[in-house]
């Protein structure tokens, strides 16, 4: 075992340089669980960690393409660029941090004079290392493009991307001043190099350029050596430069990774034999027209690109599309599959129809399913899943109990370390980090979630990947080598489309696959998805590329570059949908009143002889009025409320219940007669069937949407009065001289433009609003429903001439250049900075999230919503929601009291947020849990009620949260 001393000897450099050299530390005691680790040491870990990702982590395609820009060394220069990120540490500004560690350094003849002390001054060690090793690129490779989009890898890795003219200290001494210091600098550099395996630093010299997108994706894999590499109870530091050796650090990188449970994905997935056996055989399903369109569009597409598939609900597409991925991944290389979803209460069934697809390709990789979403910890597959594995083989417990609850999700609201640039290392797990086949609990912590190989959450972290935010490369590098599904893309508002856009472009340049999949996407939204994926697909500005009008519906649209040119193709015949369409009777319920008592009262009327009706209002309120009504007015059987306004255990348990009951497995336990009042957590990817449906007015595609919910199951028996689907819309009534009067609450969420051509729509089928309580016309469904889609967001007038469409439209399209205008302050890039080929300035002026809370902010317009966790104040102490004793001060006396705490989190009105942000805080005894210090008690005096600035706040096991102004 060589070590980097005799290394030294061996390359001629004098004994001073060595002494100096090998003195350097990297890691403080202070910080590294109490042992000085060596600069040296830390950069030859960080390389080992690089070389067993590189066999048991990359994607096939993406080692491809390092072995195409290397010249055949991939191996070798993942691990070099991976290790050479810490080689800035090698300046005074970072020596001088730790006085114990700088005295032994000073004592060995590197000085410096008066540092610094005002933070704008200060000189990160990230930017210190492309400072030094940006000039020798250029001077030992020749090749001024080279070094250019290397130097950022280097001087990112802290998360941010500074410009070139960041690269010049602003103070003197900073970077380190004289003969000494420049020849440390440099065989710190040479030393590493020649040690990983290279014969000089002019060897390194890359003989192509990765595109800016897998730039971004690669510095995230260097990001993610170097924070494994840190972890100091994996890698107990070495103050012997005698010690320090590339054979030591492949041992120290191989059983961390081993206790670590990290692992890829597939790796090599074998292609399948038949066309259609991910259907039929993985996924068990009997083929339908559409999902065989999907999958063959899969088999035929030249290069990795996006496909687009639209089909009715109830359509079999998420089956269809990780089918399509299975074939994707096997022909292009890849390791894995992120499916997006729109809501958390939507990503927990995909979760577990994922769950069950990745076991049937190998039962041990259910571990590497991720759930991405705040509220996993109340998911109890998931939780299952973790809490299995997190005691070692002796049984030992790891510090942490057995409470049911993340203990990770805390990450996200912690501060990174401002030299070390990660968040702060985990304690008290030792006994948990046995060698083990269970979860990589290292996957959980901040910004790492979409790095597991398969993952589920909501869309907001492929959003996230967009936006010129810290460590966007860490999400990103989540995303190259996967397959990307996005289901109910059409949700994403014009806001969030801007991100969903911007994320299109980077991915395609960066050939990752895309699966677009939505009932009701109106044609614009298809072609400007197509374009901005080949505008990156072909590193082109703008590439505009018209999308054939598909030959019916479903259809699948597949895009992608092939031979330099852009390429959009379309089914081009008529693929039927699994069922007939159906006839759906639409009538008007017209009401905008506040009790509910009418709904309540139809609903009465309507199953008198059994059956389920699902009632979706557009305002938590309304539906808590309307369930409030339907109870008084003496309602036989179930009745349900679901609603964002939910603690996280009652969302959970009513979701679960739903889906049980109301689902395709439902069966003999399908109640006689039920009622789900719901806000529009029911408008998507909620799988339950109902024989009724009454709905608040809403945008034409949206409304379809709900309609998806009605009749949706075959052979679901149903009584006789309700064995046609039948809609009821309300929340609306006839107005005079300029449209029909709508509720408020619709109005400010969607815009009185959609909704009034949603309501000429509606009015077609059911009749004119005044007077009509039900109407004898209907929609053919789904056969009608592209057609409706393109007319309610098409050019032609669908409203009459005294509703007065055309200001409405006007103030719409203003408030949408209005929003799509802020989005563009937050995107990853901007349209004249497409062009540039590297990563350099990419965060100039970006958000400063640091947090997911504040992330959402980013990715979501609107007043943001703060959570808060109820309690209840006894007599002498508090109480959680559920009753559980939590003491005089709120002490937590066990881990799973910690969970049913963590149960009764909600999130209050966007309109509450200043006053909560203000006056809620975590209880006393709360401040150093390092689990609850964060959370804001919502505290329910004992006549259970709460002030929170101008409201008066309460919480009922039924109703939820309610929220009365004071």
């Amino acid at each position: 075992m060589r070590s980097v001393v005799d290394l030294m000897r061996t390359m001629g450099l004098s004994e001073e340089v060595v002494a100096r050299t090998s003195r350097l530390w990297g890691k403080s005691a202070a910080r590294n669980g109490g042992r000085t680790h060596l600069l040296l040491g830390h950069l030859l870990d960080t390389a080992a960690v690089a070389e067993v990702m590189w066999d048991r982590y990359l994607s096939a395609a993406l080692r491809a393409r390092l072995e195409k820009v290397s010249g055949g060394r991939g191996r070798l220069w993942f691990m070099w660029i991976c290790g050479i990120h810490d080689c800035g540490k090698a300046c005074p500004a970072f020596q001088a941090l730790d006085e114990a560690e700088s005295a032994p350094v000073r004592a060995t003849g590197l000085t410096w004079g008066r540092l610094p002390a005002d933070r704008r001054q200060r000189w990160r060690h990230d930017v210190a290392g492309a400072a030094l090793l940006r000039p020798r690129l250029v001077e030992e490779w020749g090749s001024a493009e080279s070094a250019a989009w290397v130097w950022p890898l280097v001087a990112g890795h802290h998360g941010t991307f500074p410009s070139v003219q960041g690269l010049r200290p602003s103070h003197r001494e900073v970077q380190g001043r004289g003969v000494a210091w420049g020849e440390v600098q440099k065989a710190v550099v040479d030393v590493f190099t020649r040690a990983v395996g290279f014969a000089d630093l002019a060897d390194v010299r890359p003989v192509g350029a990765l595109t800016k997108a897998e730039q971004l994706a690669l510095s995230g894999l260097v990001v993610m050596a170097d924070w494994i590499a840190s972890d100091s109870e994996q890698f107990e530091g070495i103050v012997d430069a005698r010690e320090v050796s590339l054979a030591g650090a492949r041992r120290r990188a191989e059983g961390a990774w081993m206790r670590l449970g990290l692992r890829g994905g597939w790796g090599a997935l074998a292609t399948p034999e038949g066309r259609l056996d991910p259907l039929t055989g993985r996924l068990g399903v009997v083929p339908r027209a559409s999902q065989r369109e999907l999958v063959e569009r899969a088999w035929v597409m030249p290069a990795p690109g996006l496909m687009v598939a639209e089909a009715p609900m109830g359509e079999g597409k998420t089956k269809a599309a990780l089918a399509a991925a299975e074939v994707l991944a096997a022909r292009f290389g890849l390791d894995g599959v992120f499916v997006a979803m729109p809501t958390q209460a939507t990503s927990d069934p995909m979760y577990e129809q994922v769950l069950a697809w990745v076991r049937s390709f190998d039962p041990d990789l259910e571990a590497q399913v991720g759930l991405l979403h705040g509220k996993r910890r109340f998911n109890p597959t998931w939780r299952g899943i973790w809490e299995s594995q997190r005691t070692g083989p002796s049984g030992a417990g790891d510090g942490q109990g057995t409470g049911e609850l993340d203990p990770f999700d805390v990450y996200g609201a912690m501060e990174e370390d401002a030299e070390y640039g990660m968040p702060p290392a985990t304690a008290g797990h030792g006994d948990w980090l046995e060698e083990r086949e269970g979860p990589a609990r290292w996957f959980l912590g901040s910004k790492r979630g979409l790095l597991t190989a398969f993952a589920v959450g909501t869309v907001d972290h492929l959003l996230y990947a967009a936006t010129r935010t810290r460590h966007v490369m860490l999400r990103f590098a989540g995303l190259i080598g996967k397959v990307v599904v996005v289901d109910e893309v059409h949700a994403a508002d014009i806001y969030m489309r801007q991100f969903l856009l911007e994320a299109l472009r980077w991915l395609g340049q960066a050939k990752v696959p895309v699966i677009l999949l939505s009932a009701t996407l109106p044609p614009a939204q298809r072609q400007a998805c197509v374009d901005e994926y080949l505008s990156g697909a072909l590193s082109a500005a703008d590439t505009v590329c018209p999308v054939p009008e598909p030959a019916g519906y479903p259809c699948v649209t597949a895009a992608y570059a092939h031979e330099g040119a852009p390429v959009a193709v379309s089914s081009p015949v008529v693929v039927p949908s699994w069922r007939a369409s159906v006839q759906t009777r639409i009538g008007w319920l017209p009401d905008v009143g506040r009790d509910g008592a009418l709904i309540a009262s139809t609903v009465n009327e309507e199953l008198a002889g059994g059956g389920v009706a699902l009632i979706v209002v557009n305002q938590v309120d309304r539906a808590q009025a309307v369930y409030r009504a339907l109870l008084e007015s003496g309602f036989t059987g179930r009745a349900r409320l679901l609603h964002g306004r939910l603690c996280s255990a009652h969302r959970a348990e009513r979701t679960e219940e739903c889906l049980r009951l109301l689902g395709p497995d439902a069966g003999a336990d399908r109640p006689e007669r039920m009622v789900v009042v719901a806000t529009q957590l029911a408008e998507q990817s909620f799988d339950v069937d109902a024989d009724l449906l009454i709905t608040d007015l809403a945008p034409a595609d949206l409304l379809l949407q709900r309609i998806g919910r009605l009749h949706r199951h075959s052979g679901t028996p149903r009584p006789a009065a309700l064995a046609e689907p039948r809609v009821l819309v309300t929340g609306v009534t006839a107005g005079s001289g300029t449209g029909p009067r709508l509720l408020p609450a619709s109005e400010a969420i969607y815009g009185r433009w959609a909704l009034l051509r949603a309501a000429a729509l509606v009015t077609e089928a059911a009749g004119p609003l005044e007077g009509a309580t039900s109407g004898e016309g209907g929609w053919n469904i789904p056969a009608d429903v592209p057609g409706l889609v393109a007319r309610a967001y098409g050019e032609a007038e669908v409203c009459p001439p005294e509703w007065d469409e055309a200001a409405a439209w006007e103030m719409w399209r203003a408030q949408e250049a209005e929003r799509e205008n802020k989005a563009a302050g937050f995107l990853l890039t901007r349209p004249r900075e497409w062009g540039a080929p590297t990563l350099e300035g990419l965060h100039y002026a970006g958000a400063r999230a640091r947090s997911e809370e504040d992330l959402d902010a980013v990715v979501r317009d609107g007043k943001r919503s703060v959570e808060a966790v109820v309690v209840r104040r006894a007599a002498s102490g508090y109480r959680a929601l559920d009753g559980t004793w939590i003491g005089v001060h709120g002490e937590v006396v066990d881990e799973a009291a910690i969970g049913r705490i963590l149960y009764g989190t909600v999130r209050l009105p966007a309109r509450m947020a200043e006053a909560a942000e203000g006056e809620l805080g975590p209880l006393p005894a709360w401040a150093g849990h390092p689990w609850l210090r964060y959370a804001r008690a919502l505290v329910l005096e004992e006549d259970g009620v709460a002030v929170v600035g101008k409201d008066r706040v309460s919480y009922d096991d039924d109703l939820g949260l309610v929220v009365e102004r004071c």
